[in-house]
């Protein structure tokens, strides 16, 4: 069986990991699906989707399953997005999301959906690391030490900070 995880990963952090390893132990193979892949360079969207590719299929890395980590760019319609993304991944049997559009889409869709276990919500979200890191607070506990490593090799701190800025 395969299945699809879908999100943003702006980071990847701890709870996408635990999520990834939950997924793991129930399908044969999985789509980690990168959305809103356009889309960098912002306080919501700070690093590319090429820079979340490495920092997930570089924390996966141990997985024993084939992964398959892809691109998915934004289209804007909700009426149509399901069969946008199922023309951008291979086939799947499943998609895995806790996000509540995500599975009213995908079920209104005739797909199945299942909601991996949430790991330490309150700390372990994209919002509340992209704050630590725009205010200096201590990012790195939240994310694996792949994607660290990634965000410190692009220089993602003074990144996220400068895009923060306005010209007045």
């Amino acid at each position: 069986m395969r299945g699809l995880y879908i999100g943003r990963f702006q980071p990847f952090h701890n709870g996408h990991k635990a999520a990834v390893e939950y997924i793991s132990s129930e399908v044969d193979e999985l789509i980690i699906g990168i959305g809103s892949s356009q889309l960098s360079h912002e306080v919501l969207h700070p690093f590319t989707a090429g820079e979340r590719v490495l920092m997930i299929t570089r924390a996966l890395s141990h997985l024993n399953i084939p992964l398959y980590v892809l691109p998915i760019p934004d289209v804007h319609r909700n009426a149509i997005w399901v069969s946008h993304v199922c023309s951008m991944v291979p086939q799947f049997d499943v998609v895995y999301s806790s996000n509540p559009q995500v599975i009213r889409l995908f079920r209104e869709a005739g797909i199945e959906v299942r909601s991996p276990p949430m790991y330490e919500r309150s700390t372990l979200s994209g919002t509340h690391i992209r704050k630590l890191l725009l205010s200096g607070g201590d990012w790195e506990e939240f994310v694996p030490e792949e994607t660290a490593e990634i965000i410190k090799s692009v220089d993602g701190v003074s990144r996220i900070i400068d895009i923060s800025k306005n010209d007045e």
